[in-house]
């Protein structure tokens, strides 16, 4: 495989998924894309926790184990959704603070030594 076989792949963005995200993904795809996934790793970045999951995944298949009905494409799932109506402006932003006054131009200091 080349690089440009890294637009075919079941998971389009599979360069970029961290592990949780590519171990929630890849449970939804067949043995033989599990396959092509794993072919793809080793020939590009052959990252050594990447390869292991792959192969577990592939051996949970081998035992029975069924693709989930997830969509590999779909929204991925360590990114949630953006929250509506969480949005700060100034009506809702909390009130400004201020640090506290260490004296104003008109207090002169006193000296240590003069304690009257």
């Amino acid at each position: 495989m080349s690089h440009t076989d890294r637009d075919t792949l079941p998971l389009p963005d599979f360069d970029h998924l961290p592990l949780g995200g590519l171990r929630t993904r890849i449970r939804s795809l067949s043995t033989d894309e599990v396959e092509q996934i794993l072919a793809y790793e080793r020939a590009h970045a052959d990252r050594t926790p990447v390869v292991e999951m792959i192969k577990a995944r592939l051996s949970e298949l081998a035992s029975g184990a069924e693709p989930t009905g997830g969509d590999p494409t779909a929204v991925r799932p360590e990114q949630s959704p953006q929250r509506a109506g969480r949005t700060v402006s100034p009506a809702t932003a909390a009130e400004a603070t201020h640090p506290p006054p260490h004296g104003t131009p008109d207090q002169r200091g006193r000296p240590k030594g003069n304690q009257t």
